[in-house]
Formats: C-alpha cells, structure tokens, sequence
C-alpha cells in the first residue's frame, strides 16, 4: 500500500487566506480559491478545506461548486448561514440550496472587495 504524501502546509494557508478573506454575502468557487492559491487542483482544495490543517475556522460555506452548490449533508447548515448573510440564492428543485453564482461571485479585485 502507498502512503499519500500530506499538502505543503504553505498550500494549506494561502488556501485558507483565500477562504477567510471572502466576504460576508459573497461565495467563490473551489475553482476561483484554487486559482487564487496558486494551488493545482480544485479538489485539492476541498481536500484541504475537509481535513482542515492550520485549524483556522474558516468560512467553509463561501466556496461551492461552479454551479454553486455543495454536498448533500452541508446543505442545511450552509442554507441558514446564507440567509443570515444575505447571499443571492437560486431556486433549484433538486438542491436544498444552490447560490446565484451571477449575483454572489466575489470578485477580489473588485472595488469595495
């Protein structure tokens, strides 16, 4: 059996540097954090945010998929941390929340981001 090497623990911080800066409201995709992180895969990313290395409390509900969305079992929690914070969502009839990633994309380098 093959060991699975642990992530650059350098990764795991600009990954959640990226993650703690969005803001309230806003979401980016695990793509968008990726990208931002200077990271090679977007699931990597989700990886990373799952197993939570540096321990930070970070704002897991702000990064979904392109179509935002999350998993099944994120959902309801995320739903009601949305509605608090205001974030755009879509009616979807096979989610229990999906965001309108055309209102809620965060753009860092937008004025006021």
């Amino acid at each position: 059996m093959t060991e699975r090497a642990e992530p650059d623990p350098g990764l795991a911080r600009r990954v959640g540097d990226v993650v703690a800066a969005i803001p309230p409201g806003r979401v980016l995709s695990y793509r968008d954090v990726a990208e931002l992180a200077e990271c090679r895969s977007a699931r990597l990313v989700g990886t990373l945010m799952a197993r939570n290395p540096t321990g930070a409390d970070l704002p897991w509900w702000r990064v979904v998929t392109v179509q935002g969305t999350l998993a099944d079992h994120l959902q309801a929690e995320a739903r009601d941390r949305y509605r608090e914070e205001g974030t755009p969502l879509r009616e979807d009839d096979r989610h229990l929340v999906r965001v309108d990633m055309g209102r809620a994309l965060w753009t860092p380098d937008s004025p006021g981001a």
